[in-house]
């Protein structure tokens, strides 16, 4: 499908976090503001980020994720049944696993989106950014705990994409036009790699059910990223199931590394879907040179219709809150790199 709502330049949602907003957090955990202190600060961060990125002429808009402490917390922090173990998983992120029935007690993020879609304005689309529950089912499964209210994981991610999917419908419904949601364990899957709790098609059947929201209209998106990196040899096979299997408009895609496994990813993509391709790498200040992307932009255009494409750096600024390889700067520099791209492939198209 072409690119008709101008989604094209793109970007994962999440930003760098103010060091104004990291003190209030920190204030806030310290028991030395409230509640409606902390919001304040979130709502003015999440405002001045607005502004900023429509002044880099970005199609889309986030709140950078500004509320979360990283990209799962919009279900953690909101769904009961879920709690802390204590450990760290291998990036540095705290493990949780479900003790009990999940339930939520209402929106997720929905109800903090209003700085976004108040600011967006007529050239910027707002985006919302939500953990995959079959990334959450397959993470936080632990049958010795979780077994007295889920009998699977698969039972868990199930009931966890329920939840997701009326998040997802509460969005639309306040006028978010693209919603991305992140399962970076299909990685291991295009990887040829074993060892995930769910199959491959168990997976997509969870997000599945998430994603397949009633009555979309037809200027909203849903997209997925599976994997930031793609510098090894891919599944084609699973690459294709994945792609075609899992309604969603739009995979998000790495593209910034110039490898063999990222044009297969791409080649796996069915006509009928958009490619979010990231084409900057948001871990490293330097910038990447414009005629090796423009080059790496006409292999794309050769596999894959260039209406069909968006560009969008290959993973988010800060995942973690408080966590970022580069500075603030450099992030500006990034995301104008990304625009810039975009417009020498459209032009005034955009």
């Amino acid at each position: 499908m072409a690119d008709t709502y101008k989604f094209r330049i793109d970007h994962h949602g999440s930003l760098i976090r103010p060091p104004e907003l990291l003190a209030a957090r920190a204030r806030h955990a310290a028991g030395e503001i409230d509640d409606a202190q902390l919001r304040a600060a979130e709502d003015q961060a999440i405002s001045e980020s607005v502004r900023s990125q429509r002044r880099l002429r970005l199609s889309v808009v986030t709140d950078g994720e500004f509320r979360r402490a990283d990209f799962r917390s919009a279900v953690l922090d909101s769904v009961s049944g879920f709690h802390r173990t204590g450990g760290k998983d291998p990036h540095g992120r705290d493990e949780w696993t479900v003790d009990g029935e999940v339930k939520s007690g209402g929106p997720l993020i929905a109800d903090g989106f209003e700085p976004v879609k108040r600011m967006a304005g007529l050239t910027a689309a707002p985006k919302a950014t939500l953990p995959s529950p079959a990334y959450l089912a397959a993470s936080c499964y632990n049958p010795a705990v979780s077994g007295a209210a889920y009998s699977s994981a698969v039972k868990l991610g199930e009931a966890l994409a329920r939840i997701v999917r009326d998040e997802i419908e509460l969005l639309i419904a306040q006028g978010v036009r693209l919603i991305q949601l992140n399962n970076y364990r299909y990685s291991a899957y295009l990887c040829g790699k074993g060892g995930q709790p769910l199959t491959l098609d168990e997976a997509v059947a969870i997000d599945s059910i998430a994603v397949n929201v009633a009555a979309k209209p037809e200027n909203v998106r849903i997209g997925l990223c599976p994997t930031h990196r793609a510098v090894g040899a891919v599944d084609r096979a699973a690459a294709t199931h994945l792609f075609s299997a899992l309604p969603v408009d739009r995979w998000v895609l790495p593209y910034d590394k110039g490898t063999e496994g990222e044009v297969a990813l791409l080649r796996a993509v069915p006509a009928d879907r958009d490619a979010a391709l990231g084409i900057v790498d948001p871990s490293v200040p330097d910038l990447e040179d414009v005629e090796t992307i423009m080059q790496r932009m006409d292999v794309a255009a050769e596999i894959k219709d260039i209406e069909d494409i968006a560009v969008t750096p290959s993973a988010g600024f800060s995942d973690v809150a408080g966590q970022a390889a580069i500075s603030p700067d450099d992030q500006r520099r990034k995301l104008i790199h990304v625009e810039t791209i975009a417009r020498m492939c459209w032009g005034n198209e955009l």
